[in-house]
């Protein structure tokens, strides 16, 4: 492409600092250098974790930067040393990236890599070398990705080839939220069928958490959510009822143990919150169940007592759904084109880029489950 090699200028949602709306700059971005790729982005999703760190999170450096980690492009050019990416490649860059090498990339028990945007900066989110600057000040990469620009660099390990036909305002969801939830079901906890599961709030994770739990052949998949708008959506994805706390004076986990006769056998805490993560654990029966923590939090600790464990419940995490990136992500692209799995049904809006703040408008007041931002 006629830009190739050169810097370019483009818009860009930049985060100067936290609190404060996201401001639609010309940023320039510096052409990819080694093992590098720079990709126009055509549609970015709004995830949960852009808002936690902008509104959220406190002030814990990470700024200014440029937010975004759920976006589909067309590679526009490449770094000195890329075999595995030419441009006009339809890609999805990583927020985890895939290395192949390292002891995390060999070891099939997990997705982590230790070659990743960063292995030791999770407090503020960000990789301090970049390729973006805006009116002559260098401006941050969140998560390695930072789909909120028209265009990005990002590492070839954190890139993965999709095919052409697939609508890149729909896959791009792939890159975060929907795999993440859905890869927690069959992933992580391992869903059995005729199993009872609880999924913790209703947002685009917990939807395709549903999913996933549905998929796996579940037969009681309880969605819980203070806002019971939420519940007609939550059919869509496979859940059979639905509990809002509000509606009862006892602690959820006791609702919960009461209408499945001791606790369920998997729970799923989607929302972020560490004492929702502790009623998500103690819903489990004893004995089996098995907690997985999906929402991200990094401003408080979690607890329970000691005897929810040692009387045998299981607690997990999971990261981007246990996923292995690169690998993957183009089969879940394929799943999506064969209709086994859904991702139309969780776009509720769509925005072009100088309106992106009313992404987070619509997300804190419950109003929408997963808004496409479409360059």
């Amino acid at each position: 492409m006629a830009t190739a090699g050169k810097v370019i200028k483009c818009k860009a949602a930049v985060a100067w600092e936290p609190a404060k709306p996201l401001s639609i700059e010309e940023i320039e971005v510096a052409p990819p250098e080694a093992h590098e790729v720079r990709i126009k982005v055509i549609a970015t999703g709004v995830c949960h974790t852009d808002l936690y760190f902008l509104y959220e999170g406190g002030p814990k450096g990470g700024f200014p930067a440029v937010l975004g980690h759920e976006g589909a492009g067309i590679v526009e050019s490449v770094g000195p040393g890329v075999t595995k990416f030419k441009p006009g490649d339809h890609v999805i860059p990583l927020f985890v990236s895939q290395c192949g090498e390292c002891k995390f990339c060999v070891n099939p028990k997990t997705n982590l890599c230790e070659k990743s945007w960063s292995d030791e900066r999770y407090d503020v989110m960000s990789d301090p070398i970049t390729r973006f600057s805006c009116k002559g000040k260098p401006i941050l990469q969140f998560m390695g990705t930072s789909t909120f620009s028209e265009y990005t660099v990002v590492q070839e390990i954190a890139v993965t080839k999709i095919s052409d036909a697939a609508p890149l305002d729909k896959v791009c969801l792939l890159g975060c939220g929907i795999s993440t939830g859905y890869g927690a079901a069959l992933n992580t906890a391992k869903v059995e069928p005729g199993s009872t599961c609880a999924v913790f709030g209703l947002g685009a994770v917990g939807l395709a958490a549903v999913m996933g739990c549905k998929v796996a052949g579940a037969s009681r998949i309880i969605a819980v959510d203070v806002n019971k708008d939420k519940f007609n959506i939550a059919k869509v994805f496979g859940a059979t009822e639905f509990v809002n706390p509000k509606d009862y004076d006892k602690p959820i986990q006791q609702v919960l143990s009461e209408m499945t006769n001791g606790g369920v056998d998997f729970s799923f805490e989607c929302v972020g919150n560490v004492q929702v993560m502790r009623n998500a654990l103690e819903s489990c029966h004893k004995g089996w169940g098995t907690g997985i923590i999906v929402g991200w939090t990094d401003v408080a600790d979690v607890s329970t007592r000691p005897l929810q464990l040692i009387a045998g419940r299981t607690w997990k995490g999971t990261f981007f759904g246990g996923w292995k990136s690169v690998e993957s992500v183009p089969k879940l692209v394929l799943d999506y084109m064969a209709k086994k799995i859904k991702l139309d049904e969780f776009i509720t809006h769509n925005l072009t880029l100088d309106k992106i703040n009313e992404a987070f408008t619509l997300m804190t007041a419950g109003k929408s489950i997963r808004t496409v931002v479409k360059m």
